[in-house]
């Protein structure tokens, strides 16, 4: 038990460190195993050795990545670099919009018992400060999006080279996994990797789907309104959405209600309206979609991904549905079995 126990905690570890500090190698070797099956046909029918292989299906997949990021990424970018030169206007219309509105609150409630004008203006100040909240907040991440463009080139780099060198080196990687093993225990291993490889992959194409679907819908919904930015707004919803405590509704909700304040209803209604047509959308097809591809319960995968939001941040929303694929999967090959007696 308590040698279980110590790989438990040592496996914990390393997951940790594979989704922060070994991330680029952790996509690549996802990216390589999703591309060996392409690289088992072409060294079958074409008699290539695996390095030819190799070098042609990561070229062509260096080279969609490149067209999606020239033709998506750019865009978001363009759009981004637009709205922080209009920033200030935009902070400025809205600090304006708040004093206006203490202003007048503070001749109202003049005129009002002194207890609820001494409530009122407390509920006031707390929205006016949670506004220049906002305000510092927004600025702050256009800021750090800035600063971290040197470390994503980077990391991208790191990312296309070890997709190079995974690709190439996969059966000998495998090889080595099976040899820290004993032999008899080779096939419940074999059995393992198998089962890992269909439920990660399965997850993560259950969180592209979701998140697909969410930017279309997200996306079209702006368009439909006619509001500015509409490609990195939607980036930003989606990005949001992934978070199981915030949701599109941290970013809809109270651009809808700022929206109502100032006057413009259609807008506001409409954004409401998005809001509720994704929720609703998403929770009809989200179990459906997390049960067929990753093989675990929904509700199993809500828990594990809150519970690892609450313990590790956002790394813990990949990191706690892949702790419990892993388990079922350990647990299905019979390699750990855990029985409660009294």
């Amino acid at each position: 038990m308590g040698k279980q126990l110590l790989l438990i905690g040592i496996g914990l570890a390393l997951l940790y460190v594979l989704f922060t500090a070994g991330a680029p190698f952790l996509l690549a070797a996802l990216v390589a195993i999703s591309l060996e099956p392409v690289h088992g046909m072409m060294m079958a029918k074409w008699n290539w050795n695996r390095v030819a292989a190799a070098s042609l299906t990561c070229t062509l997949f260096l080279l969609l990545v490149l067209l999606l990021v020239y033709m998506l990424g750019l865009q978001v970018f363009g759009q981004l670099v637009e709205y922080w030169k209009n920033a200030p206007s935009y902070f400025a219309a809205a600090n304006d919009f708040v004093q206006n509105t203490m202003t007048q609150a503070r001749g109202w409630l003049d005129r009002i018992q002194p207890e609820l004008a001494e409530s009122l203006r407390v509920f006031l100040s707390n929205v006016t400060q949670y506004a220049e909240s906002i305000v510092n907040s927004l600025s702050s991440a256009f800021l750090n999006f800035a600063r971290g463009i040197p470390g994503t080139f980077v990391f991208f780099v790191v990312f296309f080279v070890a997709v190079y060198l995974f690709s190439f080196g996969l059966p000998a990687i495998r090889s080595g996994i099976l040899t820290l093993f004993d032999d008899e225990m080779h096939e419940q291993i074999q059995q393992v990797l198998s089962s890992l490889k269909r439920s990660i992959f399965g997850f993560l194409q259950a969180q592209m789907i979701l998140s697909a679907f969410t930017y279309v819908v997200t996306l079209t919904g702006l368009l439909i309104l006619d509001i500015h930015y509409p490609l990195a707004i939607a980036m930003l919803v989606m990005f949001v959405d992934i978070m199981p405590i915030l949701g599109v509704g941290s970013v809809l909700i109270p651009w809808a209600v700022y929206l109502f304040i100032v006057g413009d209803s259609y807008t506001g209604f409409g954004l409401m309206l998005l809001f509720i047509v994704i929720t609703v959308a998403r929770r009809v097809i989200e179990p459906k979609v997390i049960g067929d591809s990753v093989g675990i319960g929904a509700l199993s995968a809500l828990v594990s991904m809150y519970v690892g939001f609450k313990l590790v941040g956002v790394i813990g929303v990949f990191i706690g549905p892949l702790v419990v694929i892993i388990y079922s999967a350990v647990r299905k090959a019979g390699l750990f079995q855990i029985k409660i007696k009294f």
